[in-house]
């Protein structure tokens, strides 16, 4: 019975966790890491949610409770929490607003082992969103006072809805401003001012509008309220409208505040505002600034301040009368708290402190929490004497006011290795009898070392005579403790107990010891307790067993009530234990089995605390000398009391003039009589009782006007020294000190300080003025005012005792030339004064000069002495000294008398540098007049403009001699000249100087860029030109750069010529783009000086295109007989080529896959589908295919399903044959749907009715067949009766139809007839098949079988059986036919007839020729006419001549198929076979046919080739293709009589111009140009003559075969050479002489220089002199004929002519346009196929090459006088050089070019150490003739490009990408830098050279965007392709060709240094 109970008791005991605690555990308590707001308000409609989250170790526990600390949880629809630890409010309905949900004050908890800790108060109010009115009511004012209106907000929505503007009837409209001078004002609290009220105001009314905070509605108010202006009657006194005589109201810090006073009166009333001091009555007048303003009576504070908070007065008066107001303001600040240290570890017994550190207003209380428990401290620093390990936790201090409440926590840890006692060993539960000893035993450890104890039934033990208890320490620290009773009876039985304790923490182990007897109680002692408390007390029984225990009261068992709790191991528990009820006698009895009891009783006493009423010395100040008395009284409390005062913590002692008077038994009074300020402090009365103690404090101000502590008294002091002045007070408050000082030379109207001197400075009550100066001295006030009494002042005299001194020291004075002036100097200091003027040092004396006059003038602190120069010179400018002496010392002051006048007119303006918009210009300053030069004007115009009209200025300061003008057009004339400034006035201008401004890079992007695709691989890019003021030149073309979007490589760009027509659209179609990917697109316009800006990324789409990969993962299942589910996984988004727009399912049976028109199809979105409406037990195939705008993507693998079997239709035909007399044979065909495996047929017959219309009927027999079996023989049968008979076929599904029923009756006529149906049977070739025939009849029948309408005759193949079947083997296609069957017997005969179908693979197909083109072949399929066996498809066998067998299948129903992307111009063999379910049947015939173009056709030589000096241009676009796209050329060539060819290049690329330099002039040589395409090679041979140096040509060259060496012989026989050239040397040396001439003349000439933009620093005619020579006299601008678009990102030529020189290792200069290495596609799917063995081609090699000097033969020259090189119209008329002038783009550049390796040796490979590649390539550069510089496809310019893009309509480039490696494996080239490339190591511009093949190259064929081609009569590649096709190319040889980009060549790279 006791097992339950003591169980139970035990597990009531607290038993103290065994574990090791210290500092370093690495545990750390909860801290916030977002702690919810203070408020949360929130609309309905919106809902909320609470964030609060904390770190810690282990990881806190988040918890949401309420104020009063009962935990929230979810409720449905309203209120979540969170897993994160969030609190949720969900929207809601107006109806579920719950007040204990939507309005309630929530506190988050975190906390995990350490401890836990309380968020700030979280106030959650929740608004129903529901309609309010904002009203405007009338006001009445009196004229010409101030009018306030006011917008009235009902209180249930004032919260939430504040004032955002008023408007009126009239339109008008006034909001919250910071213009406080207007009539109106809208004052920051909402209400609207109106100033100055007339009669007019009271014609208009008045609206406000609001806002709602938290659902944002605006909206205007519903009623509209007026002004009702009344006229005064009289005065009127000022009073104001139902207002309270005093005010109270909060503000927020840094809000906006306004403080009413409307007060009506008249006359119109005057208002001042006061603040009264802190504490006292004294108010003072509120200081108005920036921040505090007044409008009428209305006071505005700006961003309050907490030091605004006070006590306000109004004042307001007028002529009548006055009136006041108060207004208690409260600046609330946000609270906020810390505590410090944040974490501290404390030993055991140590003392620990935290200090709550809060800032904020107002703060109402400060409290503390230990783990989340209150620990009723106050007081803003908690200390802990004595650390214990319960102590050990998370601290908070919170700090509230009404609004809000801040906290801030602290964690205590312990510090050292201490370990809580912990038991090693306890002792059980025992049950014994009298008798024997017992022997209990504890053993427990712990550090420190612990005590045990004993305890019987809650009393100690103690040793005696029957009980020994004794302890010990073993060498391990652990503590062995026994409890030894001897002879024990049953009177010593209980609940025993050991308890380990030490410093730092106790455990307990308990258990009974049960002792067999009658049950016995022990005695109880007495038990007090404190009211309120809870009693616990358990019943001390011994005995064994006891059934039952019981607490009674007054013969009452226990509980009698609610507060009493008895429990089965006599514990009795009573809660809130009170004296009256509670205090009484209590009595416990035992009872065992046997009805014996045992009683014990337990007398309760409770006691009552103190309790205490407040108490205070009065609501009145006490003021100093005054009596003060407090009464302490106690109004509960047990007797006797003790009642004690203290004072600030101590004893209060008699010496300090305190008494105290015990009044009655529980009262005390304490008496101060008099007050001093010493009494000030907190007064603490302490009660004490039996009960416990009880305390309270009251704090007590004594108010001490002033008093001196040190009063001032005058004082002197020397000038500029530092003074101080003390002037110290006390009372209390404290007093405040301030200095003033009179304005005048008596005391009286004494004023503050100056704010802003720094000198004056008061701190603390001292006045210290640093430097004292004479201005310091006078009388001084010091004033303490505290707001007792009238305060203290006192009066002092500073004296300042001071030598002669001069304000300054040293001054400059200037004076104009020729003008009277006057020097001044005033002497302060103690008189008389004696002064005295010296100039440069030396005495000035009047008499010397009568220009000079001295004149002196007392004042009242000094001197003042003048001295005046009637008329200044420039010798006057000189340093001029005042010295001035009395008695204290002497000073001096100096004046540097500047005499000035206008400056001279700047000189030696130079123009240093230029640019296209700006131009450095440098000069030497003038004379500056002796006054410094304040600025230039740098004045210029227009050449043509004047300088009157057309003038503007740059201001330059005036120490600078170098400037720039910035704001210039490019390619303009500009006059420039410079005038000086001073401050006399300005100079005359300088000499003119004149410049003409380079041309720029466009400044600007081009406009409206817009992308559309067009296709799935093409998009259209349009454009339009930038703004006409970005040209900065002539546009030249455009580059279009494109990329992919999500790539970070650099865009590819295509080149566009721009259109000359005004405002025309510029379009570009980029094409062979990826499929439905975004692709960025910039564009840039360029000149011929560089690109300009990008135009914005435009990003665009390409159309959609089809999935690239089939839907994965289909899979099929069966779900019934006529429906099959399909599933598959989605292909992945990158191979979708757009949005899928859904799936295709495409399916059949599988047995007549092949053909298409069995096929199905469904169309769906999702990822699976099911199939309805199947065919029964069918196997079906199925694919899958997504599909998108684009089209139907890639189909899925086939796979396979079958459908369900079913029950089977009925047997479609069915037979009743007479057998004999009583059998009859039924026989049946099968289903036609047998829905699956048929297991058995049903044969069923009855007898038919034997009467007509009886009502009796049969029930039918049934007989089961297998279902090979179909036919039955029914015996057994009457005579004569009919019997109708049916069948039914079954599968495992079960029964099916029955067939229809035949009647026939036994007879004994047997017929011949045939069971057997006609049927049609189909057999494979080669197979054996059975024709049936069975038969009945009798006698037996004859049987004849015929065979395609002859008699069957038996062979080895065909034989007849026994049964009657007819068996043929290894059928064949002859063997198909009709069979019949014929029968007959001497009653009837009878006839079946089957067809025999025979399935073979098909025969050859029939294929025909439709037509061909340049890359196709298509013709025409037919199946053989005899094929019976339906077929699958088309095998295409095709192979070109030299090539190998390739081949495509095709579908059974393509009857038209063309082969695609075929070599041109190819011979090509073709056969078709065809396939079925059989097999590949035999082929076709082969159809031999060839696609459509030739080879090359040779052009005419006057097209192709254009002559000069020392090169040639080829024109390669005069080659007609032939309709074959050219691959590529090799040229040679050689000098008339030499045998060896050279090979300038072997890797041609064709559709540009082509030059071949380093030709001798006026020679003759031989050309060999091959050309290659698909269709073969042409080689052409030309000869030509290079034209003289003079440009001449020359004649053939006559033959003098004996006297080759003879040089007079060979000049004689080139005369047509010789003389031009001695000509040319003549004109040369003539040139040379009249330029020296004019350069020697123009050194003397200084006229206006034009600087031209053409000519640099490696000009072939340089500017030698410094001051121009005849190239700057001729204002030499570079002629527009060789123009050519530049590079982006490069400062490089387009097209520089290039003469070959010397190799050289360093300075290699890559071309920015050519391509690293070229690549030919050989893919036959996506190019045109290469014939075998041709080249594709070779990559390029980059050399080094060194500066020639001569002159180069393209340079142009303009001599003297030939002015028209201006127009471009006749640039032509001169004969072109190269130049080495890097400026313009038709400048040619010798250094460091790239050169083309030759086979003959003439240029030796590079091996230096900076040499790119070390193989040799031939270079396959271009170049285009000269007379098209304005035509062709570039305008004016040539193509800049040749190989950059596979479309015809535009060049392609690539910056910075390295893609494309060398076929044949060279090294690959250095990688290119970025675009923006900085070239600034490459600007010499020495360097701007390409490769000689590289000029004017690369025409491009018509392209889309409207410019005109090259050939003058030729067609493109595309037309002449069409020619063919069409044969109607029958002039082919005669049109000329322009060329075309090839289809193979691909994107390459750019390279550029």
């Amino acid at each position: 019975m006791w097992r339950s109970p003591l169980l139970a008791a035990s597990l009531l005991l607290l038993v103290a966790a065994p574990t090791a605690f210290g500092a370093d555990d690495g545990s750390m308590g909860p801290v916030f890491m977002r702690e919810p707001p203070n408020r949360v308000d929130f609309s309905n409609t919106t809902g909320a949610q609470v964030e609060c989250s904390a770190r810690g170790s282990p990881a806190p526990e988040i918890i949401w409770v309420r104020a009063d600390g009962t935990a929230v949880g979810d409720v449905p629809g309203l209120r979540q929490v969170m897993p994160n630890g969030n609190l949720v409010f969900p929207p809601f309905r107006a109806e579920d607003y719950r007040q204990e949900v939507h309005a309630q004050v929530y506190v988050c908890l975190a906390r995990n082992s350490v401890g836990s800790i309380h968020s700030r108060d979280v106030h959650v109010r929740a608004v129903v969103q529901q309609e309010y009115d904002t009203d405007v009511n009338k006001e009445y004012v009196i004229r010409g006072n101030s009018g306030v209106l006011k917008c009235q907000v009902p209180s249930f929505v004032a919260d939430f809805v504040h004032v955002v503007s008023w408007q009126t009837d009239k339109g008008e409209t006034f909001v919250i401003d910071q213009n406080y001078d207007g009539k109106y004002l809208v004052l920051p609290s909402g209400e609207l001012h109106i100033r100055d009220v007339g009669p007019e105001d009271g014609y208009k009314s008045y609206q406000c509008r609001t806002k709602h905070r938290l659902t944002g509605e605006t909206r205007l108010s519903a009623t509209k309220g007026r002004l009702v202006i009344t006229e005064p009657v009289g005065s009127v006194l000022p009073k104001f409208p139902t207002m309270d005589k005093s005010r109270t109201f909060d503000t927020k810090l840094d809000h906006s505040l306004t403080i009413l006073c409307p007060a009506q009166a008249f006359p119109v009333p005057s208002y001042r505002w006061y603040k009264f001091a802190e504490g006292t009555a004294k108010k003072v007048a509120v200081s108005l600034n920036d921040r505090v303003k007044q409008v009428s009576g209305t006071l505005i504070i700006k961003e309050a301040k907490v030091e605004d908070s006070g006590k306000y007065l109004c004042v307001v008066n007028n002529s009548v009368g006055g009136e006041s107001v108060e207004t208690v303001l409260t600046v609330t600040a946000p609270l906020s708290a810390t505590v410090e240290p944040e974490t501290q570890t404390v030993d055991f017994g140590r003392p620990a402190v935290f200090t709550c550190n809060f800032e904020g207003n107002p703060v109402k209380t400060i409290g503390w929490l230990k783990d989340g428990k209150n620990l009723n401290h106050e007081d803003a620093t908690l200390r802990i004497d004595s650390v214990k390990k319960e102590d050990k936790g998370m601290y908070q201090c919170f700090v509230r006011n009404d609004q809000e409440s801040a906290q801030a926590s602290a964690e205590l840890k312990l510090g050292g290795r201490f370990e809580p006692p912990q038991f090693r060993h306890t002792f059980g539960e025992e049950t014994l009898q009298p008798g024997p000893s017992v022997f209990l035993k504890c053993v427990a450890s712990g550090n420190p070392t612990p005590e045990i104890t004993w305890e019987l039934d809650g009393k100690k033990l103690t040793n005696n005579d029957r009980l020994q208890v004794g302890q010990y320490v073993t060498v391990n620290g652990d503590v062995v403790s026994h409890l030894n009773v001897s002879s024990i009876i049953t009177n010593d039985g209980g609940l025993y107990k050991c308890i380990a304790s030490s410093k730092v923490g106790f455990t307990e182990h308990a258990a009974r010891v049960n002792v067999y007897g009658l049950p016995f109680i022990r005695p109880m002692e007495k038990k007090a307790i404190v009211a309120g408390e809870n009693l616990f007390v358990t019943c001390p029984v011994a005995g064994y067993p006891i059934e039952n225990i019981v607490w009674e009261r007054d013969g009452r068992v226990l509980p009698i009530n609610r507060k009493q709790k008895v429990f089965p191991n006599g514990t009795l528990i009573i809660e809130n234990v009170e004296r009256q009820s509670d205090q009484a006698t209590y009595t416990c009895v035992a009872r065992n089995s046997q009805g014996y009891s045992a009683r014990g009783t337990l007398e309760v006493q409770v006691m009552v605390l103190p309790k205490m009423v407040p108490f205070s010395f009065g609501d009145e100040p006490i003021y100093y000398g005054q009596a003060a008395q407090a009464t302490c009284l106690v109004s509960e409390g047990d007797l006797p009391l003790e009642i004690t005062w203290s004072f600030q913590g101590s004893n209060l002692s008699t010496q300090m003039g305190i008494s105290t008077t015990k009044v009655g038994r529980k009262a005390s009074l304490l008496l101060i009589d008099p007050t001093l300020p010493g009494h000030t402090g907190n007064y603490t009365c302490t009660a004490k009782n039996k009960a416990g103690i009880s305390n309270l404090t009251a704090s007590l101000h004594i108010y001490v006007p002033p008093r001196w502590i040190l009063e001032p008294t005058d004082k002197a002091f020397a000038q500029a020294s530092n003074a101080k002045v003390e002037c110290k007070a006390d009372g209390f408050p404290k007093p405040q000190v301030t200095w003033k000082k009179a304005a005048g030379v008596v005391p009286g109207d004494y004023k503050d300080f100056k704010a802003n001197d720094p000198n004056v400075k008061v701190e603390d009550g001292t006045l210290s003025i640093s430097d004292i100066q004479k201005a310091n001295e006078g009388y001084y006030l010091c004033e303490a005012t505290n707001g007792i009494g009238s305060g203290l002042s006192a009066v002092m005299l500073i004296s300042v005792q001071a030598p002669p001194s001069f304000e300054v020291k040293l001054r400059n004075q200037t004076s104009r030339r020729r003008e009277p002036t006057v020097l001044q100097c005033e002497a302060k200091g103690e008189k008389p004064i004696g002064i005295l003027w010296n100039m440069n040092n030396k005495r000035l004396d009047p008499k010397s000069d009568s220009r000079y006059t001295i004149r002196e003038e007392i004042l009242p602190n000094g001197v003042l002495s003048d001295l005046s120069i009637k008329r200044t010179e420039r010798s006057d400018s000189a340093l001029f000294t005042c010295v001035a002496t009395n008695a204290f010392g002497s000073d001096d002051s100096s004046i540097n008398l500047i005499v000035q006048e206008i400056p001279e007119a700047p000189y030696d303006l130079k123009v240093l540098d230029k640019s296209g918009r700006s131009v450095q210009l440098s000069w030497e300053p003038p004379y500056d007049g002796n006054s410094p030069i304040k600025k230039y004007s740098l004045e210029y115009k227009v050449s043509k403009g004047t300088w009157e009209s057309d003038i503007d200025r740059v201001m330059v300061p005036g120490e600078s001699t170098v400037a720039g003008i910035f704001n210039l057009r490019p390619a303009t004339t500009y006059s420039i000249r410079i005038v000086a400034e001073n401050e006399m006035g300005s100079s005359e201008p300088s000499d003119t100087v004149t410049i003409i401004t380079a041309e720029e890079a466009p400044s600007g992007p081009p406009t409206d860029v817009k992308v559309e695709p067009v296709d799935q691989k093409t998009l259209k890019i349009s454009w339009k030109p930038p703004e006409r003021d970005e040209w900065n030149g002539d546009i030249l073309g455009y580059y279009v750069g494109y990329k992919l979007s999500s790539s970070d490589k650099p865009y590819l760009f295509e080149t566009v010529e721009f259109s000359k027509e005004e405002g025309k659209e510029h379009h570009l179609q980029i094409a062979e783009l990826k499929t439905y990917t975004q692709y960025s697109v910039i564009v840039q316009a360029f000149n011929k000086v560089g690109a300009g800006p990008m135009s914005e990324e435009t990003r665009q789409y390409t159309a959609e295109g089809v999935p690239e990969q089939s839907p994965q993962d289909t899979a099929c299942t069966t779900l019934t007989s006529q429906t099959i589910r399909v599933s598959w996984v989605s292909p992945s988004l990158t191979s979708a080529n757009g949005i899928l727009k859904g799936y295709k399912v495409i399916y059949g049976p599988s047995d007549t896959w092949y053909d298409e028109n069995t096929k199905d199809t469904k169309i769906t979105s999702s990822s699976e589908t099911i199939l309805h409406g199947l065919h029964k037990y069918t196997n079906y195939s199925m694919m899958v295919l997504a599909f998108t705008s684009g089209g139907d993507g890639v189909k899925s693998i086939p796979i396979h399903c079958q459908t369900e079997q079913d029950a089977p239709e009925p047997p479609s035909a069915l037979k009743a044959l007479v057998m004999s007399e009583s059998s009859i044979l039924v026989s049946w065909k099968p289903p036609e749907q047998p829905n699956g495996i048929v297991t058995q047929y049903t044969v069923y017959f009855r007898e038919e009715t034997p009467v007509e219309g009886e009502a009796r009927e049969n029930a039918p027999k049934s007989e089961k067949v297998p279902p090979f079996q179909m036919s039955y023989e029914a015996s057994g049968l009457k005579k004569k009766t009919n019997y109708e008979f049916w069948v039914t076929a079954s599968t495992n599904i079960g029964e099916g139809q029955q067939s229809k029923s035949v009647i026939l009756a036994p007879s004994t006529r047997v017929p011949a007839k045939i069971a057997s149906f006609d049927d049609t049977f189909t057999a494979t070739y080669k197979e054996d098949v059975k024709l049936p025939c069975l038969a009945v009849g009798m006698p037996a029948p004859d049987m004849q079988w015929k065979v395609k309408g002859t008699l069957f005759q038996q062979n080895d193949r065909m034989r007849q059986l026994p049964e009657g079947s007819l068996q043929i083997k290894g059928v064949t296609r002859g063997d198909a036919g009709e069979y019949s069957c014929y029968v007959e017997n001497s009653f009837g005969h009878d006839t079946v007839t089957h067809q025999l179908v025979v399935h073979a693979p098909p025969h050859s197909p029939q294929v025909t020729l439709t037509s061909t083109t340049t890359s196709s072949i298509t013709m025409k399929l037919k199946p053989h006419a005899t094929d019976t066996a339906p077929l699958h498809g088309y095998t295409i066998h095709y192979k070109p001549e030299f090539g190998e067998w390739e081949t495509v299948q095709v579908g059974s129903q393509t009857t038209k198929y063309t082969l695609e992307n075929l070599w041109c111009g190819t011979r090509y063999q073709i056969y078709v076979t065809a396939y079925n379910g059989i097999g590949t049947g035999e082929r076709s015939d082969y159809l031999n046919t060839r696609t459509k173009g030739s080879k090359p056709v040779i052009p005419e030589a006057t097209r192709f080739i254009e002559v000069s000096t020392n090169s040639i241009t080829l024109h390669l676009s005069a080659w007609l293709d032939g309709g074959c796209p050219m691959l590529y050329f090799v040229v040679e060539h050689k000098k008339r009589h030499q045998q060896e060819w050279t090979q300038v290049s072997n890797n041609v690329k064709p559709g540009g111009n082509f030059v071949v330099l380093d030709l001798d002039p006026a020679s003759w040589y031989h050309l060999r140009v091959t050309a290659h395409n698909n269709a073969g090679f042409a080689v052409a041979e030309f000869e030509f003559a290079t034209l003289t140096i003079t440009g001449g040509t020359i004649a053939p060259a006559r033959e003098l075969p004996d006297k080759k060496n003879d040089i007079l012989h060979l000049m004689l026989s080139n005369l047509n050479l010789v003389v031009p050239v001695g000509a040319a040397v003549l004109v040369i040396i003539l040139a040379i002489f009249v330029i020296c001439l004019l350069r020697g003349k123009s050194d003397s000439q200084k006229d206006d220089v034009v600087y031209n933009q053409g000519a640099g620093p490696n000009s072939t005619m340089r500017k030698q002199h410094p001051q121009g020579g005849f190239t700057d006299e001729l204002g030499y601008i570079a002629p527009p004929n060789r123009k050519l678009p530049p590079v982006p990102g490069s400062n490089y030529n387009t097209c520089d002519r290039i003469k070959r020189g010397t190799m050289r290792n360093s300075n290699a200069t890559w071309d920015p346009r050519r391509h690293m290495y070229e690549e030919l596609s050989m893919n036959p799917h996506q190019a045109r196929r290469m014939m075998p063995g041709q080249q594709p081609g070779s990559d390029e090699n980059v050399h080094q090459r060194g500066m020639e000097d001569e002159i180069c033969p393209y340079a142009t020259f303009h001599l003297l006088g030939f002015r028209e090189e201006m127009d471009p119209n006749k640039a032509m008329n001169f004969q072109t050089f190269p130049h080495q002038n890097g400026h313009g783009g038709h400048a040619h550049s010798r250094n460091s070019s790239q050169s083309m390796p030759r086979a003959n040796g003439r240029y030796s490979r590079v091996n230096g150490p900076n040499s790119a590649f070390s193989p040799e390539y031939d270079d396959p550069a271009n170049c285009e003739p000269e007379e098209d510089q304005y035509g062709s496809q570039y305008g004016p310019y040539g193509a800049p490009y040749d190989h950059y893009g596979s479309r015809n309509s535009v060049s392609r480039r690539s910056v910075g990408s390295a893609r494309n490696l060398p076929m044949n494996g060279s090294p690959e080239p250095p990688p290119p830098p970025p675009r923006n490339h900085d070239n600034s190591f490459n600007d010499s511009k020495d360097s701007n050279e390409i490769s000689e093949a590289e000029c004017d190259r690369d025409q491009l064929v018509n392209r889309n965007y409207g410019v005109k081609g090259n050939s003058r009569e030729g067609m493109s590649t595309e037309e002449m392709r069409k020619l063919i096709e069409r044969n109607e190319a029958g002039g082919f040889q005669q049109q000329q060709h322009n060329g075309g980009n090839l289809g193979l060549s691909t994107t390459y790279d750019t390279v550029a240094v």
